[in-house]
């Protein structure tokens, strides 16, 4: 018998589920780690909303939301809501559909 019969079949996953896979609440955030002292705060600033903008598009695309012109400002701010974020600016949330919108 092959091996690859022997393995247990894996979870589904948003992609290959039949119906959409719930947000897996709480959401927990990973322990913060202290950002590199000396840089100017315009980088902090920026470092915090890139953050920020990749644990909502995450969310987003558990949720469903997958394309970029499905994630509407008030989608993106309801998502924040419900993981426990302060609602986003209108350029975290342009930031928002920016991840969704990149591919390699």
């Amino acid at each position: 018998m092959p091996a690859a019969a022997l393995k247990p079949k894996p979870l589904p996953t948003q992609s290959t589920a039949k119906r959409p896979v719930l947000l897996d609440l709480p959401y927990a955030p990973v322990e913060k780690r202290p950002l590199p002292p000396g840089r100017p705060r315009q980088w902090y600033v920026t470092h915090n909303r890139r953050l920020k903008a990749m644990r909502l598009a995450i969310a987003l695309l558990d949720s469903g939301v997958h394309m970029p012109n499905q994630a509407h400002n008030e989608a993106i701010r309801d998502t924040a809501e419900l993981i426990g974020v302060h609602p986003p600016s209108d350029t975290t949330c342009h930031m928002v559909r920016a991840f969704m919108r990149y591919t390699r």
